[in-house]
């Protein structure tokens, strides 16, 4: 076994509105379409970081409770993503620090938009599966 590097969490937050769309954010550091999300920090919670990264990224305050979707491991880049699935609570979608750009996605848009590692996410909260998928991928496509 190895231990030169060890693994990291991150959380991403799938916020669905009325119509059944989902909320992306275009990442500024890559371009990419993405749920928002990021790496827990060592002393949140991971309720506490699902709202602190959805807040950070998209303006909006979700609503806790939130339903587990998925856990995604990156072979990788050695990532273990947790996806919940979102209700906003308060807020209104704006661009920042990390956002380039937002938009609302129906299933077709999410699967043109994004990577196959990040669609499959976003679907998985789309259909709100259970029990929840564990998948696993490259960083690009699945594995």
């Amino acid at each position: 076994m190895s231990t030169d590097r060890p693994h990291s969490v991150s959380v991403a937050g799938v916020i669905v509105d009325d119509q059944g769309r989902a909320l992306l954010i275009k990442r500024r550091d890559n371009g990419h379409w993405e749920p928002p999300g990021g790496v827990l920090e060592r002393e949140e919670t991971i309720p506490e970081a699902l709202q602190r990264e959805v807040l950070e990224e998209t303006g909006i305050k979700i609503a806790l409770p939130a339903t587990l979707t998925g856990v995604y491991k990156n072979m990788k880049g050695l990532i273990v993503s947790l996806v919940f699935r979102c209700e906003a609570a308060d807020g209104t979608p704006t661009t920042g620090e990390e956002t380039r750009a937002l938009r609302w996605a129906t299933r077709e848009e999410v699967t043109e938009l994004a990577d196959e590692a990040y669609a499959i996410r976003v679907l998985d909260a789309l259909d709100a599966i259970s029990p929840p998928a564990v998948r696993a991928h490259d960083g690009v496509k699945l594995v």
